[in-house]
């Protein structure tokens, strides 16, 4: 027997209200990813890549509140194309020497029928820019929980404005698949 998606959100709503899933939890990193996605060559050639290097926690409360961060190493970042890569990492993108991590803190995840919404701030290099954004979060038994999201983001709101003959697309979608298990 299969449930609904709306029944394992009602499941998750009356696990958060209940406190059964209340504790430390942290992000599996062999499980978890981080990609981004843009456009390059004036939006005709896509661009992806992935982080290599991702962890995180979260923090429920008794009440169902939840906190929690996401980092990825900057200078993890592979768009399997080893000069675009290195670029990416250096001072005009991620400047991952002197800032090695990109942060996302989550201040609020609110749960209802039609999935989540996660509230909070995205830190890359010196610029934090607050986020809303739309996710799906299930609990996978009492150890684990699942997380999926896209975030779109423009990259400039992050001090990120090299663009080469305005070839490159400010507009970022990050994609999110992360699993915590309870600490």
């Amino acid at each position: 027997m299969t449930s609904s998606p709306q029944a394992a959100e009602l499941t998750l709503q009356t696990r958060l209200a209940d406190g059964s899933l209340a504790g430390q939890w942290t992000l599996d990193p062999a499980q978890s990813t981080v990609a981004l996605a843009s456009k390059s060559i004036w939006g005709l050639v896509p661009v992806k890549g992935t982080f290599g290097e991702v962890s995180g926690e979260a923090t429920i409360t008794p009440s169902g509140e939840v906190t929690g961060t996401i980092t990825v190493g900057a200078a993890s970042v592979s768009t399997k194309n080893k000069k675009r890569d290195e670029h990416l990492r250096s001072a005009d993108f991620f400047n991952s020497e002197v800032y090695p991590h990109i942060v996302f803190t989550a201040q609020q995840v609110t749960v209802s029928d039609d999935g989540a919404t996660i509230t909070g701030t995205l830190q890359v290099r010196d610029k934090t820019v607050p986020l809303t954004f739309p996710a799906t979060v299930a609990a996978i038994g009492d150890d684990s929980i699942v997380l999926d999201a896209q975030v779109h983001v423009d990259r400039t709101d992050f001090g990120l404005t090299w663009n080469q003959l305005g070839m490159s697309s400010n507009q970022n979608a990050l994609t999110l698949h992360a699993v915590l298990a309870r600490s």
